[in-house]
């Protein structure tokens, strides 16, 4: 059925084809013949047939589908979903910024004959069907081989799904527009992306703080909870905590008040928040900046030498991008984990967070470098001035290489003070790393444009390989060394493959230099 132009319906289509195109996968054939490429449907059919194996495979280990579920698997289905909300929220708020403040299509909408109120429910929705998508392909072939199995109830993902990428949206317009009331746009843009970053991976940086804690300080804490799962307690079985795991069972009570709830907050949400949403919008399509005078008149400074120019040049460009900071601070929240793994456990774990801070300073400085190097706004500009370009290139290596230097350097102390021969071990194998991932990411990056950070992936398959493998290269070798530093007997066939990594580490440098691009 074909929807009449200007309905609910016909945005809400749009909404959901702008989805699918932001997505990556569409065809490169042009915008009239635009969908799923060749390799996108069978990338798409495998995934979804593993999806399905490995679900048939976890629940034919479940009970017959009649008996009671125990009360432990009710407990992991709730801890299943505390994780997929949070998750849910982070890209709620990633896309109520990206829809209000980034697509630059509001101003036009709210000037057309169309409903506000109709244009606000339809943008909600885009974001919950956004939301609710990847969640939906990776948990629904649960429900299908249960229902399969004989365990029906299982088909309570659907609606739970929907009904938690619902709460999610909502909140995440509420939270949104709330900080424009409160730090006005320009603000808003960079909290919300900051306040998502810190949402989605919140639940597992404290998953991982606490199972790589001390045994006792786990005992101690499971001993305090002890009381409070008793029948009766606080949160015992029948405890209003477990209604999402119980829910996600099919509980008929549960589902009705997960989708009761769920309706309630997204019309709450459109009721009262519908006039600040225009108030918000137009105020950010007619945001203008203008840029205080200095105190005393304008001051140029010559002194500095080219170099510190250029780095704090670049510093600053990404300072002033909300999207790239809250990009890279996820990279960098997922460091500390590692950090209290190696405060907590000490030099019984140094090898294998030395090989992780490696990688993750490997990764961290790839993704800056991509920034600075291949996203580079005036490359013309550059290559025009009178400076030279071996100058200028130095300088942008030193931009890159640095804060992933700096942020290590800390751990490395710790190490320092407790291990000296592991922390040169490991500072020698991280600067490596850095200085490797540079250098590859200068030699075969590609010119492109700042916004698609996010997909820098899928834009150049040879350089995201190398900086792959090469990450995982120099965080094996730096795992083998200190392995074999620190023990007084280790297999023989340690140091072969850590004299392979060392290879692999070179051969992976100078491909990288043998395809390197030739227009410089």
């Amino acid at each position: 059925m074909k929807a009449p132009a200007g309905s609910a319906l016909w945005l809400l289509k749009h909404e959901v084809r702008m989805l699918f195109f932001n997505s990556g996968y569409g065809s490169k054939k042009g915008a009239a013949t635009r969908g799923l490429s060749k390799k996108a449907i069978a990338l798409w059919v495998f995934i979804t047939l593993a999806i399905h194996a490995g679900a048939y495979f976890m629940l034919s280990k479940l009970p017959d589908g009649t008996m009671q579920i125990p009360h432990a698997v009710i407990m992991g289905l709730t801890g299943v979903f505390a994780a997929l909300a949070s998750l849910m929220l982070a890209q709620g708020l990633k896309a109520s910024v990206e829809v209000l403040f980034e697509r630059g299509d509001m101003d036009l909408l709210l000037s057309s004959p169309l409903s506000s109120r109709g244009i606000f429910i339809v943008r909600l929705a885009g974001i919950v069907i956004g939301v609710a998508g990847v969640f939906l392909f990776f948990l629904t072939p649960f429900a299908h081989m249960g229902l399969l199995l004989g365990h029906y109830r299982w088909l309570g993902i659907y609606p739970v799904v929907l009904a938690t990428a619902t709460v999610a949206a909502s909140l995440s317009m509420l939270g949104t527009l709330g900080l424009v009331r409160l730090f006005g746009v320009r603000r808003t843009r960079v909290v919300a992306q900051v306040l998502g970053a810190l949402s989605g991976a919140m639940f597992f940086l404290l998953s991982q703080v606490f199972a790589n804690s001390s045994g006792g300080f786990r005992a101690k804490v499971g001993a305090w909870f002890a009381p409070m799962l008793a029948p009766g307690a606080t949160f015992g079985p029948d405890s209003l905590v477990w209604l999402p795991g119980q829910a996600i069972l099919g509980e008929p009570y549960a589902l009705l008040a997960f989708s009761v709830a769920a309706i309630v907050m997204f019309a709450l949400t459109v009721r009262f928040t519908h006039r600040f949403f225009v108030h918000g919008v137009q105020q950010a399509v007619s945001l203008v900046r203008a840029a205080a005078a200095p105190a005393g008149g304008q001051r140029y400074q010559f002194g500095r030498s080219l170099t510190r120019v250029i780095i704090v040049k670049e510093w600053r460009l990404i300072a002033r991008d909300p999207q790239l900071i809250s990009q890279v601070m996820l990279q960098l929240l997922y460091m500390l984990p590692l950090f209290f793994v190696l405060i907590f456990k000490g030099g019984t774990q140094v090898a294998g967070i030395a090989a992780g801070l490696t990688f993750l300073a490997g990764s961290l400085t790839a993704a800056l470098a991509w920034v600075i190097m291949s996203a580079e706004d005036a490359p013309d500009l550059l290559r025009a001035s009178p400076s030279s370009m071996h100058t200028i290139r130095r300088a942008k290596l030193a931009a890159v290489t640095l804060p992933a230097l700096a942020l290590v350097s800390v751990p490395m102390l710790w190490v320092l003070a407790r291990d000296p021969r592991a922390a040169m071990l490991m500072c020698a194998t991280v600067v490596a790393s850095v200085t490797t991932s540079a250098l590859i990411a200068m030699w075969c990056g590609r010119p492109a444009a700042r916004g698609d950070f996010k997909k820098r992936s899928k834009g150049n398959l040879l350089s995201n390989t190398l900086e792959t493998l090469n990450g995982f290269a120099w965080s094996g070798l730096t795992f083998l060394l200190l392995v074999a530093g620190g023990a007084t007997r280790f297999p023989g066939w340690m140091l072969p493959v850590a004299a392979l990594l060392f290879v692999a580490t070179i051969a992976i440098l100078l491909a990288a230099w043998m395809m390197r691009r030739r227009d410089d």
